[in-house]
């Protein structure tokens, strides 16, 4: 029952041949009859004296040497058809092979990034980032998590590159649900990522203006460290900074009734890069660290077997028709059998 379930054809697009093959063939049997073209010549009752038989006696063959050519001509064809449609229904499974680069973007989506310092605005700039990095990517997997109070998983790791660029347009601030700045949660999941997926010497590139929870931000990254995934910063914003806009109009303002400017804070980002061993680069230097992490993605090695991953694929069936086909081509070619 269950190879009737997944029984189907690999290639059904070569069952499109078998209307026109039998329609070919039926025009065949109707226009020549089984005595040939003599049969237009020759009356039928001095036709069959004719005939050649092996000494009058029926043969263990005879059912087969009197039937027509055309009916085994269809069964060759249709069984010639069928094979090459490819019928399946097992599955072999075989060991896959992944390369051992893997990057996790982290993006933040605090309030803060929605500062106009960067034109149009740090989120959007930082989208451009990840696009340049996914562009550098190559044969790397690539995982992304945003965080603004909590951290979110918007693809695991994985070597589609073009589904993850197609995921950045929509990311912005205001889709989060709850407004923070808190980059431990998002710390601690871009390493879950990379340890579910198998990776011994991952990097971890944090896309921010800051945040809000250094100490425990700084912890976790010297935890990755110790795991070998280095924790790489990118900083978004200038030292300068910008105003923050509120929804109802005009600017944000601190305790003193003052316009509070949102700058970015070069030298925590610093820190993080230092605790998780990787480098801090701003916007203008990303190119660099795109080079540094293809330089250890080359450096990581070729691809290697992962004993705990199979990848099934189907078996061609049609490889089993192919002794029958032969049998009946070798009667249609055999000289006085058809």
């Amino acid at each position: 029952m269950n190879a009737l379930h997944d029984f189907h054809f690999l290639r059904p697009y070569w069952l499109l041949a078998l209307p026109v093959l039998w329609t070919l063939i039926y025009f065949m049997a109707h226009r020549r009859g089984r005595d040939g073209d003599w049969a237009g010549l020759i009356d039928p009752d001095l036709l069959s004296s004719l005939r050649l038989n092996d000494s009058g006696r029926p043969g263990r063959l005879s059912w087969y040497l009197n039937t027509p050519a055309w009916p085994w001509l269809a069964l060759a064809w249709t069984l010639a058809v069928l094979a090459l449609a490819g019928p399946s229904w097992q599955r072999a499974p075989s060991p896959a092979f992944r390369g051992n680069a893997a990057w996790v973007l982290v993006l933040d989506l605090s309030p803060s990034m929605t500062a106009g310092d960067l034109s149009p605005n740090r989120f959007t700039r930082a989208r451009y980032a990840i696009d340049d990095l996914l562009s550098g990517a190559h044969d790397a997997r690539v995982g992304l998590v945003v965080f603004s109070d909590e951290a979110y998983t918007v693809t695991p790791l994985t070597d589609d590159v073009a589904t993850v660029r197609a995921l950045l347009p929509p990311l912005a601030p205001d889709i989060m649900p709850v407004a923070g700045d808190n980059l431990t949660p998002a710390l601690a999941k871009a390493g879950k990522l990379l340890e579910q997926g198998g990776v011994r010497n991952g990097r971890i590139v944090v896309l921010s203006d800051g945040f809000a929870d250094p100490a425990s931000a700084f912890a976790e990254a010297g935890k990755l460290r110790a795991k070998h995934y280095d924790v790489d910063v990118v900083g978004i914003g200038t030292p300068g900074g910008a105003p923050l806009a509120e929804a109802g109009g005009g600017f944000a303002k601190n305790a003193q009734g003052k316009v509070d400017l949102i700058k970015l804070d070069v030298d925590q980002l610093r820190q993080l890069a230092v605790s998780g061993g990787g480098r801090y680069v701003d916007l203008a230097r990303l190119g660099s660290l795109i080079r540094d992490l293809q330089a250890s993605s080359e450096q990581a090695g070729s691809a290697r077997e992962q004993k705990n991953i199979r990848v099934a694929h189907w078996l061609d069936g049609g490889v089993w028709l192919l002794p029958l086909l032969l049998l009946v081509a070798a009667g249609l070619g055999r000289r006085g059998w058809l």
